[in-house]
């Protein structure tokens, strides 16, 4: 048995591509055991999703599918859906994000695996809800969290920028850690009551959470209007500049009153504090542009690697806006452990995004083959070897 918070806990994750699956992923890396199903052949259509052209290899798949062991079995087929019932008995945790029509269809809706396990925590991700005339609408993160929550068009440069395309799981997998959250809700309802329940959340829901400060705005009754490009920011102390070196970094110079002082020290420009424009912070805001452009000046006259140490000093709130390839050889992100190494293979994996003190994770595991363990889940759910045999002959079980 894994070690872990959730050691004992049994998931199945029903689910595909990234948002569902997430959520089983956070589960697994604190003890709980996930059987992933997935269908006979391909698999998971994930799996097919590779990220560099030319290339077959499953990164991707490697990070939400970590620690997890694989069941390919048809739902489809009666035979295929008895053994998940069968699973169901002993199973804590069920989590799908398939299209409710399609829940319906192979009969894995909540009120029926409820019914046969009223324990049961059933995660559920859906694009738009669960009620309303678009319920049953099938939806992605660029479509149902990007793009409908307003922050597609928010974040473009100017208003006549074409909208900004998002990144593969920047939606799904805040909106995996939502549900996640939503599931350990259930199960700690469950711990008071004995029963279980649907632990639900939605693409939709998570946008419009995202972008809440411009949508709680317009709630108000305030007309939001995009935001002004950079050069005309309503504060040049809260602003992102480029060096020398053609490096970006993004500063956050809001406690004026303490800070101005030493940072304008730091760039040698104490000057300014005595131009009538930037005087005081209603003017420095009034003369926003104007302040960006000397700042533009300022900051490429030298490189990123001389202004760090310069603005750190000052104690300059500054990020480098880094590439992804940064990112990922982040020192700082593997220190605090959001970056760790696979325990059975070479390479690390972004781990899970927080952590309790006290508690370890468990060491991360490769992704799973389709069917990698279909014989030995089976086996462990009482299935006898000619059982199996019979499941694999009808071409409801891949192993």
């Amino acid at each position: 048995m894994t070690d872990g918070i959730f050691a004992g806990l049994r998931v199945i994750d029903c689910a595909s591509w990234i948002a569902g699956p997430a959520a089983a992923t956070i589960l697994s890396d604190f003890g709980a055991e996930v059987i992933k199903i997935e269908p006979p052949g391909a698999g998971d259509p994930w799996r097919a999703s590779p990220p560099v052209p030319g290339k077959t290899v499953d990164y991707w798949w490697q990070l939400t599918a970590r620690n997890k062991r694989s069941l390919a079995i048809d739902l489809k087929h009666p035979e295929g859906l008895a053994v998940l019932h069968r699973l169901l008995g002993t199973t804590d945790v069920f989590i799908t994000n398939f299209p409710l029509p399609v829940r319906a269809r192979l009969k894995i809706a909540a009120a029926d695996l409820l019914a046969i396990n009223p324990r049961l925590v059933y995660g559920s991700m859906t694009a738009y809800g669960e009620t309303g005339e678009e319920a049953d609408r099938t939806g992605f993160d660029a479509t149902a969290y990007w793009a409908r929550s307003g922050l597609m068009d928010m974040v473009t440069a100017t208003a006549e920028t074409e909208p900004a395309r998002s990144m593969p799981g920047m939606g799904d997998h805040p909106t995996g850690t939502a549900l996640y959250a939503a599931i350990v809700t259930a199960l700690y309802r469950r711990e008071k009551t004995g029963l279980g329940g649907v632990a639900q959340t939605s693409l939709l829901q998570n946008g419009l959470w995202a972008n809440g400060c411009f949508v709680q705005t317009r709630l108000f009754g305030e007309h939001v209007v995009h935001r002004p490009p950079r050069t005309e920011a309503p504060s040049a102390l809260a602003n992102h500049y480029r060096c020398r070196d053609g490096r970006w970094f993004l500063m956050a110079l809001h406690n004026e009153a303490r800070q101005l002082a030493s940072f304008l020290k730091a760039i040698e420009a104490e000057h300014l504090a005595q131009d009538p424009r930037f005087a005081t912070a209603p003017e420095r805001r009034a003369n926003a542009r104007a302040l960006t452009a000397i700042l533009d000046d300022i900051f490429a006259r030298r490189d990123l690697a001389e202004w760090r140490p310069i603005l750190e000093k000052a104690g300059v709130t500054f990020g480098a806006v880094f590439s992804v390839n940064e990112a990922a050889d982040d020192r700082q992100a593997r220190e605090i452990g959001a970056l760790v190494p696979f325990a059975d293979g070479a390479g690390l994996t972004v781990s899970s995004p927080f952590d309790l003190d006290g508690a370890t994770k468990v060491a991360a595991r490769r992704a799973p083959a389709v069917g990698q363990h279909s014989e030995t889940v089976l086996r462990d759910a009482g299935y006898a070897t000619d059982e199996i045999a019979r499941l694999k002959a009808l071409g409801v079980l891949q192993s």
